[in-house]
């Protein structure tokens, strides 16, 4: 639940992905664009793409096996607690997590090996799964 008090909906997007890592000042390669999410971050230390597994070339830097669970939205900025309602519920069962923020809504990512355990906790916290 948020302050709100209304339970959060997420709902898994059924590709798995990466986390890659390129250097600074690379551009942004055409694969990182593929699937219904991507995510590019570009810091003085790295360029960062989560994109779909299947789209990234085998030399790339990568985390692999992530599974995305996208929180219906959209949101209000003043909207406070989000991702506090479910990353710490997760983080009190062990699961490690990657969220990405945008405009409208958020994004989980946890490892495809917890992902049965990931929604079972944010099913047992209040909020609802949708596969």
């Amino acid at each position: 639940m948020t302050r709100t008090g209304a339970p959060l909906v997420f709902t898994i997007l059924p590709e798995t992905y990466a986390v890659c890592r390129l250097e600074p000042a690379a551009g942004v390669p055409a694969w990182a664009g593929s699937g219904r999410f991507t995510s590019v971050t570009r810091t003085a230390e790295e360029l960062s793409i989560i994109c779909p597994e299947t789209a990234v070339p085998a030399q790339t830097l990568h985390a692999p096996g992530w599974r995305c669970l996208k929180l219906e939205g959209p949101f209000d900025f003043d909207v406070t607690g989000l991702v506090a309602s479910f990353s710490t519920a997760l983080a009190r069962a062990g699961i490690s997590v990657v969220v990405v923020c945008t405009y409208d809504t958020d994004y989980l990512l946890v490892r495809q090996a917890d992902l049965e355990r990931a929604t079972a906790t944010l099913v047992e916290t209040g909020h609802g799964v949708r596969r």
